[in-house]
């Protein structure tokens, strides 16, 4: 039996209902929502081929464009992105795209299709640091191009904050274990609990292997000092992961709890406190509604589970347990006695400890190149959105830049 915090969100189709969302779709000539999609997964293709019930070949187009689709229908901000290009969009609704994808990634799964196949081997190998979104990508397209490709990843199972950040209600176990699956089904080879830097250095790697990609994402949760050793204090990163790995179960749930930050995560971990059965939960953000950096689904998300938003508010001070907040702009002030509080204000990446030059959170590189010709570098630290989606794209990319330049190297030969 599922618990509240396991059970999925978000709309299920079944074979007739995803077919009448699909008899919405305008059959665009321009497909407006296939060139807002960053990963290029095409959904009017994919689409057009549901409305025409041939959900092989939309599965077909999924996979072929994005190696996580099951994964982007559930956690992509498609409001911002396909949706928001819907041509429906001025007559009534978007498309429920995310929906459809997921209707038809489930199909693929539940049937076993097995639509990715690797290339013919070209003998040479790509090591790949981290295995989050955009590490997973790239290893199918690697595989997919010939290459040998193997995985480091320093956490017990691979996904990175598939597994480790976003809640289960939003993306289940088996969905990212299936999606997973396929990647290593195409000859992946995944090594966890190996720290690259620590257990391998990256010079062995790159010694050993053609190229190297690193994608270790943003790895370490950002804290304030006003909160330094404060017990009640935990950062939303920490405590996502811990009620991840425990089903949802934790200890000692407070009464009321207070999350600061105004993204995904410290939507994320709003609504899950909430579905945890804590009472009283309060969120208070630096941004205001207007410059808010959380997608709309999961402001919504966080706002139906009973959540209290206070916008434009900053922690100030702490008076014994009373932690003080003001408003940036008026002259207004919030005192609170939580029990918890989590920090969702941020997160930096330690990529700099493998010898990435970096600039501020972001690697220094040209097209995920990096000064050294055998090293790439691709997710949150490339530039770009920090979306899945994006993540995908990156990794798309980062793969088709070491292709070329290997390609080109053995030209030279």
């Amino acid at each position: 039996m599922t618990t509240d915090y396991e059970e999925e969100i978000g709309t299920t189709y079944t074979i007739s209902t995803v077919m009448e969302e699909a008899e919405r779709c305008l059959l665009c000539h321009d497909a407006p929502c296939s060139r807002a999609c960053p990963a290029a997964t095409d959904p009017a293709r994919f689409i057009r081929s549901v409305r025409f019930r041939n959900i092989k070949g939309a599965a077909e187009t999924i996979r072929e464009n994005n190696s996580l689709g099951g994964v982007c229908a559930r956690v992509c901000p498609t409001e911002r992105y396909c949706q928001s290009g819907c041509s429906r969009c001025g007559i009534d609704r978007p498309i429920d795209i995310g929906g459809i994808q997921r209707f038809v990634t489930d199909m693929e799964h539940r049937l076993e299709m097995e639509i990715l196949q690797p290339g013919e081997p070209n003998g040479l190998n790509v090591a790949i640091v981290g295995s989050g979104p955009s590490a997973l990508q790239a290893a199918a397209s690697l595989r997919r191009l010939g290459y040998a490709v193997t995985i480091y990843e320093k956490q017990e199972k691979p996904g990175g904050y598939l597994r480790y950040g976003i809640p289960a209600y939003r993306l289940p176990d088996n969905v990212l274990d299936a999606e997973i699956a396929t990647i290593e089904r195409l000859g992946v080879n995944f090594l966890c609990k190996v720290t690259v830097g620590k257990d391998v250095t990256m010079e062995s790697l790159k010694k050993d292997n053609d190229a190297v990609l690193v994608a270790t994402g943003f790895d370490e949760a950002r804290t304030l000092p006003l909160f330094d050793g404060d017990k009640r204090a935990e950062t939303a990163v920490s405590f996502l992961a811990r009620v991840r790995e425990n089903k949802g179960k934790i200890e000692n749930i407070p009464g009321h709890a207070v999350v600061i930050g105004g993204g995904d995560v410290a939507m994320d971990a709003a609504t899950t406190l909430k579905k945890l059965g804590v009472k009283r939960v309060t969120d208070l953000a630096y941004e205001e509604f207007s410059e808010f950096l959380a997608s709309e689904k999961e402001l919504e998300g966080a706002r139906k589970a009973g959540v209290t938003i206070m916008d434009g508010y900053v922690p100030a001070a702490i008076d014994g347990d009373i932690v003080i907040f003001r408003h940036r702009h008026i002259p207004a002030e919030i005192r609170l006695s939580p029990d918890k509080i989590l920090l969702a204000v941020g997160q930096k990446s330690d990529a700099g400890a493998l010898g990435i030059a970096m600039n501020g959170n972001e690697a220094v590189s040209q097209d995920c190149r990096t000064a050294d010709a055998k090293v790439f570098v691709t997710g949150d630290i490339a530039p770009g959105d920090k979306t899945v989606v994006w993540a995908v794209r990156k990794g798309k990319i980062a793969a088709q830049a070491i292709h070329s330049s290997l390609e080109k190297g053995r030209s030279r030969q």
